[in-house]
C-alpha cells in the first residue's frame, strides 16, 4: 500500500467490540434472491465470497432472514428458523473469513411485508391490523402468544447465526414487525405495546434480551433501523433519534445501521433506496446527526454510489461503516482497486437498480452491466488470459454487447479490432441516457472505453462495415454486435404514419401538442418516450395492451416515471390495442380494439402517434459472413452453457468463425447483450 493510499479514511480499520474490521467500506444486507429452498447454497457463498477477495470489510447477508414460519419469504428470504440453515451459513461465513472479511446476517419477521398466499399459507400479523400497500396483506393483529413465540423465535435464530461462525446479526427495523410497533402510522393497539415509547419499544427490548441472553455479551448484534420515517403519520425525527439513543445506551447493542423515511409503497420506498436521476446520499446528513447524537457506531447506506462521497463520509465523521451494497453489485473489488491505486478502474454503479427491479418482480438481483455478478461460478470478475491459441477478433458494432465482448476478448490476450458505423460508441445506451434522469447510464460505455484504452484495443468510428472491411483483417472470429432498429408495432393500417420512440428520445422529432404513445414492448423506451413527450408539454396519452404497464421494468423504477405522469397529467390507458393509423387532415386518428371483446374500438384524434415495438435485427452483415464463415453462424448452445467449443465446422471453405450478439440477435436489453458479450468471449 503506497503511502498516500495509507491515510485514505476507506482503508482505515474499525475496531468494533472485539472484531477489527480491516477497512470502512461494507455491503448492507440485501436479499440477491440467490437462495435453494430457503438456504444460502453454492451460488449464494460464491456471491459473497467475492467481495469478501475483493477486499470488503463486511458482508451483512440476508435481506432478511426470516426467524418464524409465519414470516415466509417475500423475496427468497433466508430461512433462519431452520437448522438446517447453520452448516450452509458456516461455508459461507468460513471462506470469507479465509479471504479477511467479516460475515454478519439480517434476521427479521417481516410482519405485514409479505403474503399469507406463500410458503406455509399462516396468518400475516403485524403490531395492528394496518394493511402494507406493497405486499397487499391485511395483517391480524399480533396477540400475546404470537409475542411470545416470535420473542423465542428471534433468540433460537440468533443461535443458530453463532453456531454457523458467523461475526455477528443485525434486527430489520424499518418496514417490517419490530418497528410496527415503533410507529404511529402502523400500531393501532390499546395494551402494554402502545402509546408511550417505552411501551411501543417493548417488543424490541423483549427481543434484544432474549437475544443476549440466547448469544451472550460477546457475540456482536445490532440493529438496521429507522430514525426518522419523513411521513406525516409516522414516527418523527425526534422520536427516532430517541430510540437510536435508548439502543446505545442499553449497553445490549452493538451498532445503529441508520434508515431514514418508509417502504409501504413503491414511491415511499424510491426515496429509501434512491435510483439514478435522484440525489447522491440524501440521508447521509441525517445519519451524521443520529451519530453525533448516540456517539454510537454507526453503518448507513442509501445511495453512495461512489468513493469520493464514501471517503467524504467517513473522513466528515458522518458514520463509521460505509455501506455501497449496489456498487458493490457492479463491481466486488472496489476496495482491492482503492488499494491499488487503481480507483479509475471501478466499474461504476450507474444507478440503474435492475438488480433490486428484478428481485422485487420475482428474479434473482443481477447488475445491469456485470454480467458475472451472481454467476460466479461460470463467469469470472477477473478474466484470465487463453491457455489456447490467441486469435484475431473482429468485433463490428460497438453497442454495450461489443464493447463487452472486445474487452472480455482483450482481457483474454486476443488481437482485438472494433468497427463502428456512429462517431461515438454506445448503440441503444447512449439513446437510453438522453433522458436527462438516465444520464448515468452512459457510465456503461465510458467504463469500457477506458479499459479499451488501457488494453489497446482500437475502434474504427464512421465505418459502415462491409464483409470486404471484415475479411481484409484477416479475422479468426468474426462478431456481429450491430444491434437492432426501431420497428413500428404491427397495425393492420397506417405503419408509416407512426413515430419511433427513438425518433422522439434521440430528439430527431419533436413531441406534438397532442400524442399518443403506443407501448407494444413494456420496457423503458416507451416510457421515456412518454416522460419526455409530457415534460416538453405534449398532452400525452399512453395505450399499452398489457394488463399493467411497462411490465419489463420493476417498481424502483416505475416510481419516477409514474411522477412525472401525474405531475404532467398523462393518461394512461391499459388493455388496448392500437389497430390502426389514418390521416385526416393535420390530424392523425388512432383506432383501437380490445383483445378482449373484438367488436369494440375507440378512435383518438391526434397530432401525432409515436410506437415502440422493441427492435428489429440489424443483421444484414451478418447474412453476408453466413456463406464465407466455417460455422455458418451457427453455435453450439451445449457448449456455450456448459463449455466446449461454440463454434461447429460446417464449411471448410469458411475463413473465420461468425457469431452475432445482443440486439443483433433478437430486440432485449442491456444486460443480455453484456451477458453475450462476456460469455462468448470466455469461449475463445
Amino acid at each position: 500500500m503506497s503511502s498516500l493510499t495509507g491515510k485514505d479514511p476507506l482503508l482505515q480499520p474499525f475496531q468494533l467490540k472485539h472484531l477489527t474490521l480491516r477497512n470502512r467500506l461494507m455491503s448492507t444486507s440485501h436479499e440477491p434472491a440467490y437462495s435453494e429452498d430457503g438456504m444460502p447454497k453454492e451460488r449464494y457463498r460464491r456471491y459473497h465470497a467475492e467481495k469478501a477477495k475483493g477486499g470488503i470489510a463486511l458482508t451483512m447477508t440476508a435481506g432478511s432472514a426470516v426467524v418464524s414460519r409465519d414470516s415466509p419469504a417475500a423475496f427468497g428470504n433466508l430461512h433462519a428458523y431452520d437448522d438446517a440453515i447453520v452448516p450452509w451459513l458456516k461455508e459461507l461465513a468460513d471462506e470469507c473469513h479465509e479471504h479477511g472479511a467479516a460475515v454478519m446476517i439480517q434476521i427479521t419477521h417481516l410482519g405485514r411485508r409479505t403474503n399469507w398466499n406463500k410458503a406455509d399459507w399462516l396468518p400475516v400479523l403485524s403490531a395492528s391490523p394496518v394493511r402494507e400497500p406493497a405486499h397487499r396483506s391485511f395483517p391480524k393483529e399480533a396477540e400475546d402468544w404470537d409475542i411470545e413465540r416470535i420473542v423465542a423465535d428471534y433468540a433460537a435464530a440468533a443461535q443458530r447465526m453463532q453456531a454457523a461462525g458467523l461475526d455477528g446479526i443485525e434486527f430489520e427495523a424499518y418496514g417490517h414487525l419490530m418497528d410496527s410497533f415503533w410507529s404511529p402510522a402502523t400500531n393501532k393497539r390499546e395494551d402494554a405495546f402502545a402509546g408511550s415509547l417505552d411501551n411501543r419499544l417493548r417488543f424490541a427490548f423483549m427481543v434484544v434480551e432474549a437475544v443476549r441472553k440466547a448469544v451472550g455479551e460477546k457475540f456482536i448484534v445490532g440493529v438496521r433501523m429507522v430514525a426518522d420515517e419523513d411521513w406525516e403519520k409516522g414516527l418523527s425525527r425526534a422520536e427516532g433519534v430517541e430510540i437510536a439513543q435508548r439502543f446505545a445506551r442499553s449497553g445490549k447493542v452493538d451498532f445503529l445501521n441508520i434508515i431514514r423515511g418508509h417502504i409501504e409503497t413503491d414511491a415511499a420506498l424510491n426515496e429509501v433506496i434512491p435510483i439514478a436521476g435522484m440525489r447522491s446520499a440524501p440521508h447521509l446528513d441525517f445519519t451524521g446527526e443520529v451519530r453525533a447524537a448516540t456517539k454510537f457506531p454507526i453503518f448507513h447506506a442509501a445511495r453512495i454510489s461512489d468513493v469520493a462521497t464514501a471517503r467524504h463520509a467517513v473522513a466528515e465523521g458522518k458514520l463509521d461503516m460505509v455501506g455501497m451494497t449496489r456498487p458493490h453489485i457492479a463491481d466486488p473489488y472496489i476496495a482491492a482497486k482503492v488499494a491499488a491505486g487503481e480507483e479509475h478502474r471501478i466499474r461504476p454503479c450507474v444507478g440503474a437498480t435492475y438488480c433490486l427491479d428484478r428481485i422485487y418482480e420475482g428474479g434473482e438481483a443481477l447488475c445491469i452491466h456485470n454480467a458475472a455478478t451472481g454467476r460466479e461460478a461460470t463467469i469470472p470478475h477477473i478474466i484470465s488470459r487463453s491457455d489456447g491459441p490467441l486469435k484475431k477478433v473482429v468485433v463490428v458494432g460497438a453497442g454495450p454487447a461489443g464493447l463487452e465482448m472486445a474487452r472480455a476478448a482483450a482481457e483474454r490476450g486476443h488481437s482485438v479490432s472494433v468497427l463502428e458505423a456512429a462517431p461515438q460508441a454506445g448503440g441503444q445506451v447512449r439513446l437510453a441516457a438522453q433522458n436527462p434522469r438516465r444520464r448515468e447510464l452512459i457510465g456503461i460505455v465510458d467504463w469500457r472505453l477506458s479499459e479499451l484504452e488501457r488494453l489497446g484495443v482500437p475502434i474504427r468510428y464512421d465505418c459502415w462495415a462491409e464483409a470486404q472491411d471484415v475479411t481484409a483483417l484477416e479475422p479468426d472470429i468474426v462478431v456481429i454486435a450491430t444491434g437492432g432498429l426501431p420497428q413500428p408495432p404491427p397495425l393492420d393500417a397506417g405503419d408509416d404514419l407512426v413515430t419511433t420512440s427513438w425518433d422522439i428520445i434521440s430528439g430527431a422529432a419533436k413531441p406534438a401538442e397532442t400524442v399518443l404513445v403506443y407501448d407494444d414492448n413494456g420496457g423503458h423506451q416507451g416510457m421515456t418516450a412518454a416522460e419526455l413527450a409530457a415534460i416538453a408539454g405534449s398532452g400525452v396519452e399512453l395505450v399499452s395492451p398489457e394488463r399493467f404497464f411497462a411490465p419489463e421494468m420493476g417498481g424502483m423504477n416505475h416510481v419516477p416515471y409514474m411522477r412525472e405522469f401525474h405531475r404532467r397529467g398523462v393518461r394512461v390507458t391499459i388493455n388496448t390495442r392500437l389497430r390502426s393509423v389514418r390521416r385526416d387532415g393535420n390530424k392523425l386518428i388512432a383506432t383501437l380494439g380490445s383483445d378482449f371483446v373484438p367488436e369494440w374500438s375507440e378512435e383518438r384524434r391526434v397530432d401525432q402517434i409515436v410506437g415502440e415495438h422493441g427492435t428489429f435485427a440489424n443483421d444484414e452483415l451478418y447474412h453476408v459472413l453466413k456463406p464465407l464463415s466455417s460455422n455458418g453462424g451457427a453455435v453450439d448452445y451445449e457448449a456455450l452453457v456448459k463449455g466446449g467449443n461454440v463454434f461447429p465446422f460446417r464449411n471448410p471453405d469458411g475463413g473465420f468463425a461468425l457469431l452475432r450478439i445482443g440486439d443483433a440477435v433478437a430486440s432485449r436489453n442491456i444486460h443480455a447483450a453484456i451477458y453475450d458479450g462476456i460469455r462468448y468471449a470466455l469461449r475463445f
